[in-house]
């Protein structure tokens, strides 16, 4: 009984549910097409991830005896889609079924969804069990709660696990160390140096590919070292637990002027594609704190963003799809700016923001929240391109990890299905959390005039526009008091500058 089983480009893991039961005679495809490299215009290091990865992978399972019929990007007669090349495949060999394990975006979703009607070949897809929480035991867990909250969720999949625990209590007498992770650098600390990749030859063909093919896509290609195999990325592992993991949580939250990658893993492109488990990644970290290589609030601030946010915006994801993505609570319309793209900008933040992304095709999650997603809330930019931007620009992003960061937490376009409030933050949090400001045209400290941030007036000005929506938010209502406490006046003068500031802006976009 000859299967044809599918690998997709995020699906690189070798105990993937696809390959378990491999049978002689059964053939793995593997297919790089246009449509999956342009449904948003990927950052060319994302994609040269993905398809330098997808060729060591295959690689791996031809040395271990496995049948792969490979698709190159360039070969000739390539459909440019995954439903074409798995057509063709069914035309070059006799399969009495196909097998794959479920994709991880739902446009995929809907589209295996028609294979077994169009080509008459019975399609079993498997779970997707890489997961430390299933989507059945996420689903269950919301179930009949009016508020889906992260940290309950965590909570859970922490006693569940045994991770961070003593008995049934959390190891060192607390859930979260939240609070001890927000400091600033001090001017005399170092990073680590970051291990990168040198690009062996065939990710250099790759980069030469991508190079010629997608020259117009946003991003920097030259300076490309993320790692390609399994190995690599075990390295990059090992290299994040022992030197930058005992700095982590102190300044996981800062962002420098300086600094691109400060102490944060490195390793979500390769969770997000299988070359890494999320259970291997926790217990490195875990080891490391009961060896005592590594303090509490460090470890348990890591795994909390894998157990926790990773695996609970998934559950997200996948309960409120397809609809999710056309909310629209606080009826944001305006086009994104070209700054997003890298056209100038004297927003300093913005800038170097939007700087290191097109440089490495990653920013940490201070950044892309509270930098460029709490401008695009702030500015009320229209959901839909902003997530498009997010999903193209970042190595590490794939649909079911970056919807619901970008439309619920960053943007509060899904009226907080998960969020307690919008993310809202004037000018005065990016100068507690970072060095920015100090090199910056606009002065955080002024709320109106020439030299005041952006963020200052467009603060104020978001909380006036959306005040039928948000006023009544329980956790809005001090910054509600705040607002009515200004000199009207001085609310006019806000106001005005803002409209003027964003009509420049869209007409400029």
């Amino acid at each position: 009984m000859p299967s044809l089983r599918l690998i997709l480009g995020d699906q690189l893991s070798r105990d993937l549910p696809t390959l378990r039961d491999v049978d002689a005679g059964d053939v793995v495809l593997m297919a790089e097409v246009q449509e999956e490299a342009t449904y948003v215009p990927h950052h060319p290091q994302k994609i040269t991830l993905v398809l330098a990865a997808m060729r060591h992978f295959a690689q791996e399972l031809e040395e271990d005896d496995l049948d792969v019929r490979y698709v190159h990007l360039g070969d000739h007669g390539n459909s440019g889609s995954l439903t074409g090349e798995v057509g063709r495949a069914l035309e070059a060999g006799h399969f009495d079924r196909i097998v794959l394990t479920e994709p991880g975006e739902w446009r995929l979703h809907q589209e295996v969804a028609d294979w077994e009607a169009s080509y008459g070949v019975p399609v079993e897809v498997r779970r997707d069990d890489r997961f430390v929480c299933s989507l059945e035991r996420f689903r269950a867990w919301a179930k009949d709660r009016k508020q889906l909250r992260m940290e309950h969720f965590y909570r859970e999949v922490r006693r569940d696990t045994g991770y961070l625990m003593e008995g049934d209590q959390p190891a060192g007498g607390e859930w979260n160390y939240d609070s001890e992770n927000r400091k600033r650098l001090p001017k005399n600390e170092r990073p680590p140096k970051r291990l990168r990749f040198e690009p062996d030859a065939v990710t250099q063909s790759v980069m030469k590919e991508v190079g010629n093919r997608f020259a117009d896509h946003f991003g920097d290609l030259d300076g490309f070292s993320w790692g390609v195999t399994r190995a690599q990325a075990l390295k990059a592992l090992k290299h994040f637990i022992v030197d930058a993991l005992p700095g982590f949580g102190d300044y996981q939250d800062f962002m420098s002027d300086d600094e691109d990658f400060l102490y944060h893993a490195l390793i979500s492109p390769y969770l997000n594609i299988g070359l890494l488990s999320p259970r291997e990644v926790c217990d490195a970290a875990i080891a490391a704190y009961e060896d005592g290589k590594a303090p509490i609030h460090c470890v348990e601030g890591f795994v909390r963003q894998i157990i926790g946010w990773r695996e609970f915006i998934r559950g997200v994801y996948w309960l409120y799809m397809p609809d999710y993505a056309e909310t629209q609570a606080l009826k944001a319309t305006r086009p994104l700016p070209g700054f997003y793209w890298g056209e100038d900008t004297d927003m300093r933040c913005i800038a170097k923001t939007v700087a290191t992304t097109r440089r490495n095709a990653y920013a940490h999650h201070i950044q892309r929240l509270m930098v460029t997603g709490n401008f695009a809330l702030l500015a009320g930019i229209r959901p839909a391109e902003v997530e498009a931007w997010y999903l193209a620009v970042y190595a590490d992003a794939f649909e079911w990890v970056e919807l619901p960061n970008t439309h619920g937490m960053a943007l509060f376009a899904d009226g907080g299905v998960f969020a307690s409030k919008p993310y809202a933050a004037s000018g005065a949090y990016i100068n507690r959390m970072s060095d920015y400001c100090a090199k910056c045209a606009f002065d955080p400290k002024q709320k109106t005039g020439a030299e005041a941030c952006p963020f200052n007036f467009l603060y104020w000005d978001f909380l006036a526009r959306n005040r039928e929506v948000l006023a009544d938010n329980p956790r809005m209502k001090l910054a509600y008091r705040n607002l009515d406490k200004q000199d009207p006046d001085l609310q006019k003068d806000m106001r005005g500058q803002a409209k003027k500031f964003l009509d420049e802006m869209e007409d400029g976009a």
